[in-house]
């Protein structure tokens, strides 16, 4: 069922908010001190194209330094991401099929405004819950 929904999910809206996040990704690189904001954006983005069988959670040895993070990360790309994903969750939920996968855009909302300070894991990981 994994497979059915990620690939659903893929044509109708992996792969654009894929693009959404490689776009931001590549800006957020042209500077030496963007390149961990460029390098979260693409690690989010590969979770976008492929949702279904992952999930996120908090990592507890991060510290202030992620905070920081989360709050320029904020600023400079992740309010225009939560707002694609929230654009594309409601559009989604207009028709029964994309129900689940708007539920899974409405999901990816928190990571996308605070990614800092987060993992994505498998689902079937056995220590996903560290």
């Amino acid at each position: 069922m994994k497979t059915v929904l990620n690939v659903i999910w893929l044509i109708l809206c992996g792969f654009w908010m894929f693009l959404g996040y490689v776009v931001a990704g590549l800006v957020l690189c042209i500077t030496i001190i963007g390149i961990p904001f460029g390098v979260a954006a693409f690690r989010i983005g590969i979770y976008a194209l492929w949702p279904f069988g992952y999930t996120v959670v908090d990592r507890h040895d991060s510290g202030a330094p992620s905070f920081v993070g989360n709050v320029l990360w904020l600023i400079l790309a992740g309010w225009w991401l939560a707002l694609g994903h929230i654009v594309t969750g409601i559009a989604l939920c207009i028709t029964l099929i994309g129900i689940p996968l708007g539920v899974a855009n409405f999901k990816l909302i928190p990571v996308s405004l605070m990614p800092f300070g987060k993992e994505i894991v498998r689902t079937d990981d056995p220590f996903a819950s560290r």
